[in-house]
């Protein structure tokens, strides 16, 4: 994809994470009140952790298409931008999947989630590395 189509996809999950959000401070404690009595609490906070990072790597998708420009091809965005698409899926999806339904193993691929994350940064830093020119020393 071009940096116009991520710069959208990143809007798009950044306006989701907005609505997860108002979704964890308009309802959802209550429902999760009702139906885990004993970790609801916890679980609301799973929640905000995983609407919070949704946040940050969809403003840090909309950053790799701001950086690429229209149309790059530079292997160092594609990373970036896989990566933070996946952790978003991995982390906070699965998060959310599990605040939702007590599936236990669904956790299991939260820090692969994490694991995309950093490497989606990583990915970003080595995109502008390899597109900045080298400096050169200079003698005085």
């Amino acid at each position: 994809m071009n940096g116009k189509n991520w710069i959208v996809t990143g809007s798009i999950l950044a306006g989701i994470a907005v609505a997860m959000g108002a979704l964890a401070a308009h309802g959802l404690e209550s429902w999760l009140a009702q139906h885990f009595p004993d970790d609801a609490q916890k679980r609301i906070e799973n929640w905000k952790t995983a609407a919070n990072y949704q946040m940050y790597h969809a403003i840090g998708i909309v950053l790799v298409g701001i950086v690429g420009g229209w149309n790059n091809s530079n292997r160092w965005l594609t990373v970036a931008v896989w990566a933070m698409f996946a952790g978003i899926g991995l982390f906070s999806g699965m998060l959310y999947a599990w605040v939702l339904t007590d599936i236990g193993w669904l956790v299991m691929f939260v820090p692969l989630g994490g694991i995309s994350f950093i490497l989606g940064w990583f990915g970003l830093a080595g995109a502008v590395v390899a597109s900045v020119p080298a400096i050169e020393k200079s003698s005085p």
